[in-house]
């Protein structure tokens, strides 16, 4: 974490933690679900896969009303009145003796949806150049409580239950709210709008941008695909006499080789500006894993190899996506174009988990993997018209403007500048939003243009 100051820095470690516990909570039902549900009253595949994705519904519908609110209200406050919401969630989980309990006390726990209030505080207490290292932080700890969830999981609930699964999830979230309180910086600034909160007038037209839209429908496939694998894969390690408890043996190599492998895709993809052809060949990969995975369900090793190869394609796409949303989205529209893209996530998380459990309980396994799999190549087909995006560097500056008159003179100034692709000056923000190459850009230039009485 060079270059950042000390502030930054607590934010970047706080804040992921924050971010961290809070998913951990979330995925460590995932892997253990399916198995120890089946004593809760109404136990159905179905209802399992309800359960499973219920707090991606809510997540969806209220993640960009909850960052309004912490604009007006202010982010810490709307932080800690999410936490104590996913804590109720998990409580009311955690008492539950059905399955239609659990699945509410999942639904109560998205509504705990802080994510763009994290992001948006994350952004206010950083400086615009290392704004992106702290978002790659926050970025690589929800990787790693994904990792840690699946691995964690099945062995703590051998001891504890799913009961004690849940009230373990309620004391991250007290956890969280600890941090939030004691170590979380105070926002002494707020970031621009643009660049890290949705703005809602902006979504319709979002919405028809082609290359965002393909992003956006992939991400929900993603983790549609995801949740519904989840639904029935903790049942076919018991098939294999793998019991629950053992289940990390799977996991947790196959997670660690994933990520080593995902690396050259994004290497050769970077370089050699070729992000689309990356993004494809993954996609056939994750085909090809799913196929895989149902093929090869009676074989250790073969179910090893066939997650291994899932794992690579997923992890990857879970990478690239926020970085290919962020280089596709329009200069000051960022934020915008991340809430509608969270917001897909978790609605894929909630679909899936219907898709799952309706597929498992009137066709098997079988219907499972032929339906993920027919949306995972509908995907490679639509991404067919997906661009390689040019190599851009954002910027996001203070800009000394008080009319839309000297906001458009700012902007013919910037794009007279060597480097300067795309300029926006937004008044009520005070902030420029640029996108430039950073080879030719000179940002001391800029700053005279934009600060300039």
């Amino acid at each position: 974490m060079s270059g950042l100051n000390s502030i930054e820095k607590r934010a970047a470690i706080s804040l992921a933690l924050v971010f961290g516990l809070r998913m951990l909570g979330l995925f460590m039902i995932m892997p253990v679900f399916a198995i120890y549900g089946q004593d809760l009253a109404g136990y159905s595949p179905l209802w399992v896969g309800i359960a499973i994705g219920a707090y991606g519904l809510t997540q969806a519908c209220l993640q960009i009303p909850m960052g309004m609110l912490s604009d007006r209200y202010g982010r810490k406050l709307i932080i800690l009145i999410g936490l104590v919401i996913f804590c109720i969630g998990s409580l009311v989980a955690a008492y539950s003796d059905s399955v239609l309990g659990v699945t509410i006390g999942r639904a109560i726990q998205g509504m705990g949806a802080i994510a763009s209030t994290i992001l948006a505080l994350a952004a206010d207490v950083t400086r615009d150049e290392n704004r992106p290292k702290v978002m790659a932080v926050i970025g690589m700890c929800i990787g790693l409580s994904f990792a840690v969830s699946l691995i964690v999981g099945p062995v703590l609930v051998e001891s504890i239950g799913l009961a004690g699964l849940f009230k373990l999830t309620s004391g991250l979230s007290l956890l969280g709210m600890l941090v939030v309180l004691f170590i979380v910086p105070n926002a002494v600034s707020k970031a621009p709008r643009g660049d890290t909160r949705a703005a809602p007038e902006l979504i319709k037209d979002m919405l028809k941008d082609g290359q965002l839209l393909r992003l956006d429908v992939g991400i929900f496939v993603l983790h549609l695909v995801l949740t519904s694998v989840f639904v029935v894969l903790p049942l076919m390690l018991l098939e294999l006499d793998l019991a629950s408890t053992d289940h990390w043996q799977l996991y947790f190599p196959t997670l660690m080789l994933s990520f080593f492998l995902m690396v050259p895709l994004i290497i050769i993809g970077a370089k050699r500006e070729s992000m689309r052809q990356m993004y494809r060949l993954s996609l056939l990969m994750l085909a090809a894993a799913l196929i895989m995975i149902y093929v090869l369900q009676h074989s250790f090793i073969g179910l090893f190899v066939a997650v291994i190869l899932f794992f690579t394609a997923f992890n990857y796409l879970e990478a690239s996506l926020p970085s290919l949303i962020a280089k596709f989205a329009p200069s000051g529209q960022k934020g915008t174009a991340m809430g509608i893209y969270s917001s897909s996530q978790f609605f894929g998380a909630f679909w899936g988990g219907i898709l799952g459990g309706v597929c498992y309980e009137y066709f098997g396994l079988i219907g499972v993997f032929s339906a993920s799999t027919f949306l995972v190549i509908a995907w490679w087909f639509y991404s067919a018209g997906m661009i390689n995006p040019r190599v851009l560097k954002t910027f996001t500056l203070d800009a000394n403007v008080n009319d839309n008159e000297s906001a458009q003179t700012m902007v013919d100034k910037l794009l007279e500048l060597s480097g300067v692709e795309e300029a926006v000056v937004i008044v009520d923000d005070k902030a420029a939003y640029l996108k430039v190459n950073a080879k030719q850009f000179n940002l001391a230039n800029a700053r005279g243009i934009l600060l300039a009485n």
